[in-house]
């Protein structure tokens, strides 16, 4: 599969760059995709809900009255569950929401992603390009000019670009990463991958070069 290359003002350079197909064309797990999806997100959860039981649930050290003899329900405190104010019964408490996938399935459903992007056609590739500081105006005049102003759209670099990075935080479909770290979710959450063309090679190597190896070895 070959896609061409466009400069940050639109115009195509003439040139035409083969995804490797070890990585943009094999068939899209949608399974392995959902775990590793589900694993982000899960790893996204804070897990800091909680609830008093019983026994956080401040006074009630005083029995509220005699066992026998009133006539009512023996009670022992007034922060029994039973009571208003009292304590809450198997209330959620705080605890991590972490989960974790063999990195051998993590490294398929991002290919998996990147293969669906690129037979959906929603890739497009663009000259590499930084900023030597942060501008929001410029980076979304570059969006305009590749015609993906109304697409939510994910720029791929081969290295942190910090001001790049910085120039897409005031702007809500944009957003940039480095392209072997973006995961599964990253590459699925958005539309369009605007992916600058030296971060095709360390994507491959990443993605496709182990798995080509191991197969070679084998």
């Amino acid at each position: 599969m070959k896609l061409p290359v466009y400069n940050r003002d639109g115009q195509s350079t003439g040139k035409e760059v083969e995804l490797d197909p070890t990585v943009f064309e094999i068939e899209p797990n949608e399974h392995v995709m959902y775990l590793a999806v589900k694993v982000q997100r899960a790893r996204m959860r804070q897990g800091t809900h909680s609830s008093k039981n019983r026994s956080m649930v401040r006074g009630g050290g005083r029995k509220p009255w005699r066992q026998k003899g009133r006539g009512a329900a023996r009670a022992g405190t007034t922060r029994s569950p039973l009571w208003r104010h009292g304590g809450t019964i198997f209330g959620p408490s705080p605890h991590p929401y972490r989960m974790d996938i063999p990195k051998k399935v993590n490294r398929l459903a991002r290919r998996s992603a990147l293969a669906d992007r690129a037979q959906s056609d929603a890739i497009m590739l663009v000259e590499d390009f930084s900023f030597d500081a942060p501008r929001t105006k410029d980076l979304a005049s570059i969006i305009s000019a590749l015609n993906l102003q109304d697409e939510k759209v994910l720029l791929l670099t081969k290295d942190y670009e910090g001001d790049l990075a910085r120039s897409a935080r005031n702007m809500e479909h944009v957003a940039v990463r480095v392209g072997i770290e973006a995961s599964t979710y990253d590459l699925l959450n958005y539309r369009t991958l605007l992916i600058q063309v030296g971060a095709l090679d360390s994507i491959s190597e990443v993605l496709g070069g182990r798995e080509r190896t191991t197969e070679k070895a084998a």
